[in-house]
């Protein structure tokens, strides 16, 4: 019985180059989360302006996410990825000058941000849509799993590192990392190989593409059903605008951030991270629908443990910091599950000349979602404290998905299909 994760997708070149780059490119990525709330809260001292962070992410990655996704199933991927990566690193590097000139206007520094979710809108669907073109179908939760992995132990990291140097050097050392990790996503996005999407005669770019990717997202319940269990996941159930308050408030931290900042955000991808480390079995699940709710009920049960764990830290600081943490992490393992199956059903399901319009509207799912909980809990937060935006969002998560098993049986039994003929990979040296 296979325990770590299936590493049998890295046998393939790209997908092997990607994936490396994205080892230190996630750390300079997670930086830069760190510091965008961490920055806000210091000039604000509101969680309220944190959470409007939220809405800041969300307009332009919506806008270009499913503008993205169109233009992935028209134009050549590879020279979509190339773009969008300069343009990451370009706002990046305005962050760092921002944080260099020591401008604290939170107006600025949201505007630049939103800069920045428009080009990563760009960049997320590209990505999604060529996965299937360079790593097997069978292959394809192993691949998702291994991605995910990366991308959480980079979270694990990029935290801790990000909210210790904060105090020491300010937020323009975290900004300057990413700009230059993001030149090793660069040079594996120009070593892809040409990536042109096997087009339809009727398939169309601009507005009337992502149109006709709604469409076609009506017509599978499977696919619709688990975007929407991912929307009630992520926006009542994620409170990482709530980590600033929580940090300095209940557990006495700098408003600048500090090791405890760094830790709330850490344990949620380590529990992710450990997940992902022991994800071999992923590959064997055939129930994918019910794997999903299972995941999500167990993220919702696990931020209702986090939220309560706030009401005892006046009186039992440490056990209070324990239980938070164990939480989170919990909740992190859940989400790393959840989200393998369902990006799996997702790029399974699309045909080619579908994937970038379908990985659009995921990118606009799984990105905008934790925007939207940015929102609803820092509003919650402000008017009745962080426990219960984190443990009531929890309960509602639970209450949610369990229902959405009820009304959509063909969800809850969905199971995945053995035995295809495998597709074309891409193959280069």
């Amino acid at each position: 019985m296979r325990l770590f994760a299936d590493g049998r997708p890295l046998k393939y070149a790209a997908f092997r180059r990607l994936w490396l780059a994205n080892i230190v490119t996630v750390i300079g990525a997670q930086m830069t989360v760190v510091a965008i709330p961490a920055q806000i809260f210091h000039i604000t001292a509101s969680s309220g302006y944190v959470g409007l962070a939220g809405a800041f992410g969300l307009v332009p990655l919506v806008v270009f996410g499913l503008w993205g996704g169109s233009l992935a199933d028209v134009v050549d991927r590879r020279k979509l990825l190339v773009v969008s990566t300069v343009g990451l690193i370009f706002t990046s590097a305005l962050l760092a000058l921002i944080a260099v000139l020591d401008i604290d206007n939170v107006w600025l520094l949201l505007s630049v941000f939103s800069m920045q979710q428009a080009f990563f809108g760009l960049n997320q669907p590209a990505r999604g849509a060529l996965l299937p073109t360079i790593v097997p179908l069978e292959l394809l939760p192993a691949a998702n799993s291994l991605n995910m992995t990366v991308m959480t132990l980079g979270a694990v990291i990029g935290p801790v590192i990000g909210g210790a140097l904060i105090p020491l050097f300010g937020y323009q050392l975290l900004y300057i990392v990413d700009a230059v990790f993001l030149f090793a996503t660069l040079y594996a996005v120009l070593r892809l190989p040409a990536l042109v999407p096997k087009m339809q005669p009727d398939t169309r770019s601009g507005f009337k593409g992502i149109i006709d990717g709604f469409r076609y997202l009506k017509t599978n319940t499977v696919v619709m059903v688990s975007l929407l269990v991912d929307v009630i996941a992520m926006v009542f159930g994620m409170p990482r605008a709530l980590f600033p308050q929580i940090a300095a408030e209940t557990f006495d931290g700098p408003d600048e951030g500090g090791i405890v900042f760094s830790l709330l955000f850490a344990a949620l991808a380590g529990g992710s991270a450990l997940a992902g480390i022991f994800s071999g079995w992923v590959s064997r699940v055939e129930r994918q629908g019910l794997a999903v709710i299972v995941a999500i009920v167990v993220w919702g049960s696990a931020m209702v443990v986090f939220g309560l764990s706030l009401e005892v830290a006046s009186s039992l600081w440490t056990l209070a910091l324990v239980v938070a943490l164990f939480g989170l992490a919990l909740g992190g393992g859940a989400d790393i599950v959840s989200s393998a199956f369902r990006s799996t059903m997702l790029q399974e399901a699309a045909t080619d000349d579908m994937r970038g319009r379908m990985q659009g509207v995921f990118i606009v799912v799984v990105a905008g979602g934790p925007r939207l909980a940015d929102i609803l809990h820092g509003s919650v937060a402000e008017a009745t404290g962080t426990t219960v935006a984190a443990a009531g969002g929890g309960l509602a998560v639970i209450v949610l998905v369990l229902a959405c098993a009820v009304v959509f049986p063909a969800f809850r039994s969905y199971r995945v299909q053995r035995g295809r003929p495998e597709q074309t990979v891409a193959v280069d040296t």
